[in-house]
């Protein structure tokens, strides 16, 4: 099959595009506003842009009144974010930061997670997540959109702290990611887990490309 975007014509019940890219990456972004209140929300749309230095980007379609979402009204102000990476055993409490609600309710305490303080940034990370980043804001760009929340903010961050816990690094010095089971958005309501893991060297004994590979300056 295929179908135009923009007609959305692919006949099927529901729209697969989502599905179409994946797994993706839940960006946990924590911020604080001006007055001090705290917002955290999981973001699918997130990837890592750069290692040296290290970046992230993710973007926020716009709420369900059409009007741009807490994070990035926050970022807007304070020009600082945070990033946990969820996880399976996270995963409901993600599932509960996801709600849209007034800016003055707390998600951390809406979901009963702890807040750990940054480093450099002023936000709070989530203290049960084993990775958390502290980022702050290289440049943030505006993409209109169809409908009514179409729109996006795409937000660029660059990394100035990294959080992880001694626990989840092996014997080999490595991120026991099978440990850790990362989680990660699918299409519709659908999600999955990082469970398995194997290894693929690129042929032809390149050591700088190597070195990029496994993200050495």
């Amino acid at each position: 099959m295929h179908y135009d975007p923009d007609l959305n014509n692919h006949g099927l019940p529901k729209d697969p595009y989502k599905s179409c890219i994946i797994p993706r990456p839940i960006g946990w972004i924590s911020t604080i506003s001006p007055e001090g209140l705290h917002n955290l929300a999981p973001f699918s749309q997130f990837q890592i842009l750069n290692f040296d230095p290290p970046y992230v980007l993710f973007s926020a379609n716009q709420n369900t009144r059409g009007q741009k979402k807490d994070t990035i009204r926050n970022i807007e102000s304070t020009g600082e974010f945070g990033y946990s990476m969820a996880t399976w055993d996270l995963k409901e409490k993600v599932n509960i930061t996801a709600m849209e609600v007034p800016p003055e309710v707390d998600e951390f305490e809406l979901a009963n997670l702890s807040k750990q303080p940054a480093i450099k940034i002023k936000p709070c990370l989530v203290r049960e997540s084993p990775i958390k980043f502290e980022c702050v804001l290289y440049q943030l760009l505006r993409i209109p959109g169809g409908g009514l929340i179409g729109t996006i903010d795409v937000v660029i961050g660059r990394v100035v702290m990294i959080h992880i816990e001694d626990d989840v690094i092996d014997e080999n010095g490595k991120i026991d990611v099978l440990k850790i089971k990362p989680l990660a958005r699918l299409g519709y309501y659908d999600y999955t887990v990082v469970n398995s893991v194997f290894e693929m060297i690129i042929p032809g004994q390149n050591e700088i490309l190597l070195k990029g590979l496994e993200g050495q300056r």
